[in-house]
């Protein structure tokens, strides 16, 4: 008793500083911090969004914590999706402290760290649901919950300025596929002892009523299986989506089908979860791809990636006709058992096009629930945990929005809502709450093995590149003499095509040759000042002449 009341008089601030993950979908990261102890949960990256060309990742700045490591006590992961868990090996180079996860994730998180050479340098420990971590001045629990991927984990974070809950991605499934349902129980245990915050799921913060259950997608597919019993089946998921992976192979193994995983990202979190015993594959039921011509087209099932209609995912090289070993017959049935991620719909309605012109029937309704949490599950959670401050957290801002009217509805004075954007610092205890700065955030894009080196000026440089192509004059001049020796001589890729643009080559060639001539005889044998005259000369030629503006290149060479 007298430690909690200790901890009720204690007059220090809980800061929640979102270093990703709000305003956007992807990307979360929250660092936790009371006084010299900080903690991070969830460490996501984001894919690039269409004018990010080339880019290949985008990874959470981490400045904060590089300059604050002797603070940071560990990174605490809620479960093992990409935009939680995707940029842990990079940040990880840079904030070398110990990683908690649950089994699952942590195995998901491994595989990453082999594939990065880290696993011999990071400290890793997998948590059990309702064990608890010291970090500092912190102390952590994990809590069952439910999501899409097995093993996933709501938080709550004990601090002696208050509780705080954290849900991580989270939907209320009475009925899961694998292991128990959510712990209500304990939300409303740690509900009755007081929560500060509650930091939860905005994702499905718009839709009304309650997620349906992961079991019903399984009920779906055996309706789909029944009536195809003829065709080839081909079904198109998320690859962390273990419980749906299980019910499609339950599926299958029921209509004595045999099964190919097709997709690396499909194989190695299956592999991991078999290891786990988090799924169960019946003898002889899984085969390899080359195995396929064994056996004819109404015993065989294909899961695969692809559900968002990635360009290089194994199914849309399927409908493309680009897939080494599988194509697209008429007679075939595809199964799309996602929804597009927004933004996605476009490339997926293109996937769905190329199929169905192979032939192929293609389901796309009714085969997928969702693994966050609608209006009134989140109702649920705000009842039982009843905090005194809420957060909406992992959504863009119509979603934190949608969540915090929710809290008004259900009696949380707008004046405890509070809906933060990356960077900022969120300072209370059970004596206020108020906004309290900033620190640096943002997003470091990755291209091949380049972690940070492509910014905003190499991004300009390749959106030009593709929107109007390059433009290069190469000349050689005698530094010597101050002569021109050789060229102009003009060439372009991405501009026009040259054999059919002869005469407007020619004529810039001509005036470029008469400009840099000009120059010249005048004494100007300064290089910098002739490629600035040449890009100038060019640009307003070609912009009088087409009204495009490439980029233009000017080579001058040394020729003596």
């Amino acid at each position: 008793m007298k430690r909690q009341q200790k901890n009720t008089d204690n007059t220090g601030k809980l800061q929640i500083i979102p270093l990703g993950g709000l305003e956007q979908i992807g990307m979360n990261i929250t660092a936790f911090r009371y006084e010299d102890s900080i903690i991070v949960v969830d460490c996501g990256l984001s894919f690039p969004d269409d004018d990010m060309l080339g880019i290949d990742l985008v990874i959470p700045d981490v400045t904060y914590l590089q300059d604050n490591i002797d603070k940071v006590k560990g990174f605490v992961i809620t479960h093992g999706h990409e935009d939680h868990i995707g940029s842990l090996p990079y940040v990880l180079k840079e904030v070398n402290v110990p990683v908690y996860a649950t089994r699952l994730t942590m195995g998901l998180i491994e595989h990453k760290l082999e594939e990065h050479g880290l696993m011999n340098h990071t400290r890793r420990k997998v948590v059990k649901f309702g064990q608890s971590i010291n970090l500092g001045d912190f102390r952590v629990e994990f809590i069952k919950t439910n999501h899409s991927i097995v093993d996933a984990a709501a938080l709550a974070i004990y601090s002696p300025a208050g509780t705080v809950v954290h849900t991580g991605d989270f939907k209320v499934d009475y009925t899961p596929v694998y292991g128990d349902p959510i712990d209500l129980q304990r939300f409303g245990e740690i509900g009755k002892k007081g929560v500060l915050a509650l930091l939860c799921d905005s994702t499905n913060a718009e839709r009304p009523g309650f997620t349906a259950s992961e079991k019903t997608v399984g009920a779906a597919l055996d309706t789909i299986f029944r009536e195809h019993k003829k065709s080839r089946i081909i079904v198109a998921t998320f690859a962390s989506n273990v419980d749906r992976v299980q019910q499609i192979i339950n599926a299958a193994y029921q209509y004595g089908r045999k099964v190919v995983v097709e997709g690396r990202s499909m194989v190695n979190v299956i592999e991991i979860a078999q290891k786990l015993e988090c799924i169960q594959v019946p003898d002889n039921t899984l085969i390899d791809i080359d195995e396929l011509k064994n056996y004819p087209d109404n015993k065989q099932v294909i899961i695969t990636t692809g559900s968002q209609g990635e360009s290089m995912a194994a199914l849309s090289r399927m409908a493309s006709g680009q897939h080494k070993k599988i194509s697209i017959k008429p007679g075939d049935t595809v199964i799309f058992s996602s929804n597009p991620i927004p933004g996605n719909e476009k490339p997926v309605t293109n996937v769905i096009n190329e199929l169905m012109m192979q032939g192929a029937e293609v389901i796309f309704q009714d085969v997928h629930v969702s693994g966050h949490a609608c209006q009134e599950d989140i109702k649920l959670i705000y009842n039982l945990v009843k905090p005194k401050y809420s957060v909406p957290v992992h959504g863009e801002i119509r979603h934190l929005y949608a969540q915090r009217d929710i809290a008004r509805s259900l009696g949380i004075p707008k004046e405890n809502i509070f809906v933060l954007k990356s960077g900022e610092i969120l300072e209370l205890n059970d004596n206020g709450a108020r906004k309290a700065g900033r620190v640096p955030v943002g997003a470091v894009l990755v291209d091949g093995i380049g972690v940070g080196d492509v910014g905003n000026v190499v991004l300009r440089d390749r959106q030009r590149l593709a929107a109007d192509g390059i433009v290069i004059c190469v000349m050689g001049i005698s530094r010597a003499t101050g002569e021109l020796v050789s060229g102009p001589t003009i060439v372009s890729r991405g501009f026009v095509y040259v054999k059919e643009s002869d005469e407007l080559i020619e004529d810039a060639t001509d005036l470029v040759l008469d400009e840099v001539t000009k120059a010249l005889a005048g004494g100007r044998c300064d290089w910098p000042r002739i490629k600035n005259l040449v890009k100038d000369t060019l640009g307003d030629f070609i912009w009088k002449k087409t009204k495009r503006r490439p980029m233009i290149l000017p080579i001058i060479m040394d020729e003596n």
